[in-house]
C-alpha cells in the first residue's frame, strides 16, 4: 500500500468527509488510501451531514456511503498524514501524539494553500454559502 491519508475535523460529519471525497476523486487511480474521522464521537456509524452530500454531489463526488468514525490513537501508526481542518482539532492531535514522529504528522490541511495558514470554517455558521465555501477551500488545498 501507497501513502496513507487521513483527514480530521471534529465530528466527522461535515468537512472530513467532504476532505476525503475531493482528495479521493482527485487521486482516483493512484495507490493512496484516504479515510476521516473525527476527534469526538458524536456521530459514530452515522453517514456525512446530507447538505455535505449534497454540496459534493453537486460537484461530481459521491460520499453518501461514507460512516463517520472516531480518531483512535492507532490512526497515528496506521497513517502517514493527518490533517485537521481547524486550529482546535489540531491542538487535539498533537496533544493525542504519542510523540514528536507522531505530531510530525499531524497538519492544518489549510497549510497546503500558499499564504497564510486557515482553518476550514465550520460550514454551520456560513449560512446557505456555508458548505460551498468549505467545499471550494477544501477542493484548493487538495
Amino acid at each position: 500500500m501507497g501513502m496513507k491519508i487521513l483527514m480530521v475535523c471534529l465530528g466527522n460529519i461535515c468537512r472530513s468527509p467532504l476532505a476525503e471525497g475531493i482528495l479521493r476523486s482527485k487521486l482516483e487511480n493512484q495507490n493512496v488510501f484516504i479515510d476521516s474521522a473525527g476527534t469526538g464521537g458524536y456521530h459514530i456509524g452515522n453517514p456525512p451531514d446530507i447538505r455535505s452530500i449534497n454540496i459534493a454531489k453537486a460537484h461530481g463526488i459521491d460520499i453518501s456511503s461514507q460512516k463517520c468514525r472516531q480518531f483512535k490513537i492507532k490512526d497515528f501508526e496506521d497513517f502517514d498524514l493527518i490533517y485537521a481542518m481547524d486550529y482546535a482539532n489540531y491542538n487535539n492531535l498533537i496533544n493525542k501524539a504519542p510523540g514528536l514522529k507522531e505530531q510530525s504528522k499531524v497538519r492544518l490541511l489549510l497549510e497546503e494553500l500558499d499564504g497564510p495558514v486557515m482553518e476550514v470554517p465550520d460550514p454551520y455558521y456560513g449560512g446557505k454559502d456555508g458548505f460551498e465555501e468549505v467545499y471550494s477551500l477544501i477542493d484548493m488545498a487538495c
